[in-house]
């Protein structure tokens, strides 16, 4: 390919960014056309590909961004402690009906779980995983939640949309439940 001279250039602006790059940044900064940037990227995941190699490129956050490959993480796990930040069940229940729900205030998110959810929220605007993204057209103008580009990294998600049908996700036996008759 003709501009297969700026792979240099891509992997260097993925590895110092360190944040996924939407294809359309990558191209601004290298002056030519996004289509390019995705095969340009298409061809170094292939090359990159090969067993010796220790990096990959991924699609994720709706940008490309440089990563170790998984088959190397008991190596790397060695070069540093890395600090425990699980999340509470309460936690992951409440991102998961921001994530299924959003937009979704408190209030919503606190009638389906049935208790509070006050810290819960704070903890997952404190690690990012959730942002304030609007205010709602209603008495009070309660704060809107939404996920964050920090949420798609944490799960690997290319967008919204790689999220299962919530149908998907019910037992066998609730989903009868939700046939009408």
């Amino acid at each position: 390919m003709f501009y297969r001279h700026l792979q240099g250039p891509i992997e260097a602006l993925l590895f110092a960014s360190g944040q996924p790059l939407p294809a359309d940044k990558i191209a601004s900064i290298l002056n030519i056309h996004p289509g390019h940037v995705h095969t340009l990227i298409a061809e170094m995941i292939e090359a990159m590909s090969v067993d010796e190699r220790g990096l990959t490129i991924v699609e994720v956050a709706d940008g490309y961004q440089i990563c170790t490959k998984p088959a190397y993480a008991e190596i790397i796990n060695k070069l540093t402690t890395v600090q425990d930040s699980k999340l509470s069940i309460a936690a992951l229940e409440t991102l998961a009906i921001v994530a299924f729900k959003q937009p979704v205030t408190k209030q919503e998110i606190e009638s389906i779980r049935g208790v509070k959810s006050d810290r819960v929220i704070t903890t997952l605007l404190d690690r990012m995983l959730i942002k304030e993204v609007g205010r709602k057209e209603a008495v009070g103008r309660p704060i809107l939640y939404g996920t964050t580009n920090e949420f798609l990294q944490c799960f690997g998600l290319k967008s919204l949309d790689q999220l299962p049908a919530i149908a998907n996700l019910l037992p066998d036996d609730s989903k009868d439940d939700t046939k009408t008759v």
